[in-house]
């Protein structure tokens, strides 16, 4: 959408990616409004309900699950830890890599901030009709799905970790294969 003429605001103020920064600020603003009592930021709310849903996940493995690049992570991981939320152990095979588990403490937490996180979720929403809602949500997904590999910190996933992860699990009874839907 190049102009002709130089740009004035109002140019700037119409580009995808001014909206895209504005946004960002107010969704972070109200985060904070309805998280910040407890002490905790969305990169931090993130980094626990990775760390509650994959105990033992490396930071390497982290920044890529919670798209933040590694070395900004290492200092929202000293902070976690400093409230003891997370700890830090080193894996007996290589002590040079460290491996995450939340605390109770941490567990509580993110216990306690889920009504302030859906109040949050809600209120960035609050404006728009629930189909708005709806066809936004689509776009943004699609949206960071198709430019996820130009970004300084690209989420990755291990599908194959969520499929096994909902799959009917196995057991034996009486040497008999039952599904288990539920572990």
């Amino acid at each position: 959408m190049p102009s002709k003429s130089a740009p004035t605001m109002q140019d700037v103020y119409t580009k995808p990616g001014h909206l895209f920064r504005r946004m960002q600020q107010i969704a972070v603003a109200i985060f904070m409004e309805e998280c910040g009592a407890l002490d905790l930021t969305p990169v931090q709310y993130a980094a626990l309900v990775a760390i509650r849903d994959d105990p033992g996940i490396d930071a390497t493995r982290l920044s890529a699950l919670v798209a933040f690049d590694r070395s900004t992570l290492g200092s929202v991981l000293e902070r976690l830890e400093a409230k003891e939320l997370i700890v830090r152990r080193a894996t007996p095979d290589d002590k040079r890599v460290k491996v995450l588990h939340m605390t109770p403490k941490g567990a509580r937490l993110l216990a306690k901030a889920m009504p302030a996180i859906d109040r949050a979720q809600e209120r960035m929403m609050a404006p728009l009709k629930p189909a708005e809602r709806k066809t936004i949500m689509t776009l943004l997904a699609k949206l960071v799905h198709l430019n996820n590999d130009v970004s300084r910190a690209p989420l990755r996933i291990d599908h194959g970790k969520a499929q096994r992860a909902a799959a009917p699990r196995k057991r034996r009874i009486n040497g008999l294969a039952n599904e288990q839907t539920h572990a």
